[in-house]
């Protein structure tokens, strides 16, 4: 029967707002005595006479397991239980070892909690879990999963990562506001460093970096106290539900695999399940949801570093080689990076992408590149005006081997176009390049033949000329001002 105590808590509970089924899982007894308990308190006075139950001869067997392992799980109970003639099922074991818990005081987290529902698009929350790890050749990379889920339907979105870094969590948070169709007006999120850097008392100092990703989206970041877990319980559980529903039994080949299952399990099974609290489909409850638009223009959450080209025309990344066209030896690029693609930048022209690698010590180079490097001699890179007009476009580089073969004067003809180049502009000399190319045309006549007949010179004034000739050969690149805004980056967080 339920005793004193037990009926003093339903009604406790009820008191507090919680509902039968509430109170019910809260206090792990079945809803319709919660609601008999509720309409006739009374009832639990009138004493019964115990059942006899198969557990009764183990009972100071348990106990003692119970002295010895206080955290001890009754599935392992039960398997002792067993080598001693114990015939009964694990509910019963399960249900005893709770109650001598509670007898004992030894139940974790048993203060009964407010549950707080929200209003449809009000808030979101995040959390991360981790996940083992995922073998790559001879590296072992570490699995994380990033949860979001909105309060009010929860909607659920996983991204698994190999990091739990600034980039990672953001990228993580954009794919999700892209999967719900907008942004709530609250992000809860626990205390974890990308999100918080110092907490004194309810003095919160935000991530910098975090505040200006989510300034775009116009999206408040509220902070748990700390040791408060219950303060974001949706994600909690969620956390735990893709634990024991999603994870088991399966096996991955790398993260690609692992997000193309987590999506499909998210799609077939978690948002379209009945919830047990809201007693509604996730994506049922998502046509009520009130979330304010993306931005038109959303922010690049990408891994971006300066990185040098190497004598080897490859830059370093993530333990791994990544190579670059030659004509960028020496020179300093940005690489941007994603799970997927590796992309490299040269004054803000994309020139190279790879499928990134997660082994270590890999070279990871296209075949384009070798070619390259085949086509033109090495001294040719060095040359200023071999290497400008190289950077034009992938033809050109073409365009040089094929004059190299046509044993025409190389670092002529280079600087012969470049002045092609300061008449017309980039896009013209880039068409007339291709074109020649195309007509097996090689010379630098003949792509000024196309330029002079096809296109018009660009009008602007020349610069003064010195009197100093090697000085009026000088030519400046046209400076990257995400170099500049790294910079005042770094900078600001060095201050």
């Amino acid at each position: 029967m339920i005793d004193r105590r037990t009926v003093f808590e339903i009604h406790r509970l009820k008191d507090m707002g919680f509902s039968a089924r509430q109170i019910a899982a809260e206090l792990r007894i079945d809803r319709n005595s919660v609601k008999k308990y509720l309409e006739t308190p009374e009832v639990a006075v009138v004493p019964r006479k115990p059942k006899a139950s198969k557990l009764d001869a183990y009972r100071e067997l348990i106990d003692s397991f119970l002295e010895q392992y206080p955290n001890v799980h009754a599935p392992v109970v039960l398997q002792r239980l067993q080598k001693e003639g114990f015939t009964g099922r694990i509910t019963i074991v399960r249900g005893y070892l709770h109650k001598r818990r509670m007898d004992l005081g030894r139940i974790k987290n048993g203060r009964a909690f407010i549950r707080f529902e929200s209003a449809p698009g009000e808030q979101l929350q995040i959390d991360w879990g981790h996940f083992g790890s995922l073998t790559y050749g001879s590296t072992k990379r570490k699995l994380y999963a990033l949860a979001v889920t909105e309060s009010y339907s929860r909607m659920l979105y996983i991204e698994f990562t190999h990091s739990q870094r600034q980039e990672a969590l953001h990228q993580g948070l954009l794919n999700a506001f892209t999967f719900l169709g907008g942004t709530g007006d609250k992000l809860i999120v626990d205390n974890m460093l990308t999100a918080v850097t110092e907490r004194v008392g309810h003095v919160i100092r935000f991530n910098d970096a975090f505040l200006d990703f989510l300034r775009v989206f116009k999206i408040v970041p509220v902070a748990c106290n700390v040791g408060a877990a219950h303060e974001k319980g949706k994600i909690e559980r969620s956390i735990s539900y893709i634990r024991r529903n999603f994870w088991p039994l399966r096996t991955f080949t790398d993260l690609a695999d692992v997000q193309n299952q987590v999506n499909q399990w998210r799609d077939t099974v978690a948002n379209v399940r009945v919830h047990q609290t809201t007693g509604d489909k996730p994506l049922e409850l998502s046509g009520r949801l009130k979330l304010r638009p993306l931005p038109e223009r959303l922010p690049d959450c990408r891994e971006t570093e300066k990185v040098m080209v190497h004598k080897d025309y490859a830059v370093i990344f993530d333990s791994n080689h990544y190579t670059a066209p030659p004509w960028t030896v020496g020179k300093h690029l940005t690489l941007k990076a994603d799970h997927g693609i590796v992309t490299l930048y040269h004054l803000q022209k994309q020139i190279t992408a790879h499928f990134r690698s997660w082994e270590r010590k890999q070279r990871i180079e296209l075949p384009s590149h070798r070619e390259q490097v085949r086509k033109l001699q090495h001294q040719l890179w060095k040359e200023r005006d071999v290497a400008i007009i190289s950077s034009l476009c992938p033809e050109a580089i073409d365009y040089l081997a094929a004059l190299v073969e046509a044993r025409q004067p190389v670092k002529k003809s280079a600087s012969r176009l470049l002045a092609l180049k300061d008449e017309y502009g980039d896009v013209a000399l880039i068409y007339a390049i291709r074109k020649a190319l195309a007509h097996k045309a090689y010379g630098a006549d003949y792509v000024q033949n196309i330029l002079h007949q096809e296109k018009t010179p660009q009008r602007h004034h020349p610069p003064v000329r010195l009197k100093n000739e090697d000085l009026n050969h000088i030519r400046l690149s046209e400076p990257l001002l995400a170099d500049y805004d790294a910079y005042i980056l770094k900078r600001r967080h060095d201050d």
